[in-house]
């Protein structure tokens, strides 16, 4: 990128410097092209930024791809992770400090509701 910018500043340098046309030859031997010489600079110069682009295209995708492929991965370990973590507690005995209170004398044990009209004490 720092040699894209370095060229874009030469561009403008020679542009400056010289305005005179430039020819460039067409393909297969048509002809001439008949240019100033900012702009063959900024051609080249686009050119090379495209030729760039696709040579490091292929890195970033691939690069991306592995990315998204190890936070997959991650979700997926940490998710039987903690199942582990989770199974494992739920086997453990209980402890002293977590013990299940007592009920209250006050209240009943759930149990058949009495039928109203026979209630004896």
């Amino acid at each position: 990128m720092l040699l894209l910018l370095v060229l874009a500043g030469y561009l403008l340098l020679v542009a400056l410097e010289n305005p005179q046309p430039v020819r460039l030859p067409l393909p297969f031997g048509r002809g001439e092209w008949l240019t100033a010489t900012g702009t063959a600079m900024g051609l080249f110069v686009a050119v090379g930024g495209a030729f760039v682009a696709l040579l490091l295209l292929p890195l970033l995708w691939h690069q991306g791809r592995r990315r998204r492929r190890d936070r997959r991965e991650r979700r997926t370990l940490e998710g039987r992770l903690a199942a582990t973590l989770q199974a494992r507690l739920g086997a453990l005995p209980a402890s002293g400090a977590a013990t299940v209170p007592e009920a209250s004398p006050d209240l009943r044990p759930a149990g058949p509701a009495p039928v109203s009209g026979t209630d004896t004490p």
